[in-house]
């Protein structure tokens, strides 16, 4: 019979763990059983504390004294020693049954969703392996980066990346949403949940008036200043390539998440449960039925 799980990722300060957290709250708040994974072999301090936690695998402090890595590397190796040693997630997993919850806290790193090969030899073994967890990947981006668009569309950009190389159900979230409520308005947000590429666009309206300067600068650019690395014609050229792609694969949408709000931490979850068919597996119980609560958070 199938488990059911998800995979919390992004980049760091994304709110993660926060997250994970608030998903378990939730949890408990409706009774459901939830079992959570902490995968991330540099973090200290939890909010619930982990039902599996690679810290007592390996940790990425220990790795970088003794093999003199630094914390890039170090993780690398962390993720290449518990692909050697699965029996660490294996054993314990096997005993979880179908009515749990499976959270999978992942590190920050961000080249373990881009280019690095070991997150999908990781999610092949749980998905397609003897454990055969229904799993989604629930990819978090700070909602503050719709602050600035070419952040925004390059984070964008790393969750599509994420998205082709998992090769997995996955659902974009905007976190910490609460950080922006009343500096967007919501007819603009709505451009950024679907991203849209004119939003790089030259916000320069028709019958505006250019400089000597900002022409001369875009007539002939100096590629070496400072200022056209960051801000000239090719940075924008740039971003509106990176824009367009996002636009052709028409991959990625995100779903908006406050973690203080329990109705928007509801909302995300339903969508998870939709991604992994959760609810499609649960037989329907007699009201007395009692639900087994000896592992994980219930």
């Amino acid at each position: 019979m199938s488990k059911f799980g998800v995979l919390v990722m992004g980049p760091a300060g994304a709110g993660k763990s926060t997250f994970s957290s608030a998903l378990i709250q939730h949890c408990q708040t409706t009774k459901r059983p939830c079992y959570y994974v902490n995968l991330d072999p540099a973090a200290e301090d939890f909010d619930f504390e982990p039902d599996i936690d690679i810290k007592d695998l390996i940790t990425l402090s220990d790795v970088m004294e003794e093999m003199s890595l630094g914390p890039n590397g170090g993780l690398i190796y962390c993720f290449e020693f518990l692909l050697e040693n699965l029996d660490f997630l294996t054993e314990p997993l096997d005993q979880v049954t179908d009515e749990y919850l499976i959270i999978f806290d992942m590190p920050g790193q961000i080249e373990l969703y881009t280019h690095v090969p070991i997150l999908p030899n990781l999610v092949k073994h749980l998905m397609r392996g003897s454990l055969n967890i229904n799993m989604c990947a629930a990819y978090l981006l700070e909602s503050t980066f719709v602050v600035d668009k070419p952040k925004f569309f390059a984070g964008t950009l790393s969750a599509m990346s994420a998205m082709l190389m998992l090769e997995m159900p996955h659902i974009n979230i905007l976190s910490k949403m609460d950080l922006i409520k009343g500096t967007v308005a919501r007819k603009d947000l709505k451009r950024f949940l679907d991203p849209d590429p004119r939003l790089l666009e030259d916000p320069r309206k028709p019958g505006d008036e250019e400089d000597e300067e900002e022409a001369r600068a875009r007539r002939d650019p100096d590629p070496a200043s400072k200022e056209n690395v960051m801000g000239g014609e090719s940075f924008k050229r740039l971003n509106r390539a990176v824009g367009q792609l996002i636009d052709d694969f028409s991959m990625v949408s995100f779903l908006e998440l406050d973690v203080q709000d329990e109705e928007s931490v509801g909302a995300i979850l339903s969508y998870i449960d939709d991604a992994i068919q959760y609810h499609e597996a649960q037989e329907p119980k007699e009201p007395n039925d009692a639900v087994d609560t000896d592992i994980g958070y219930d």
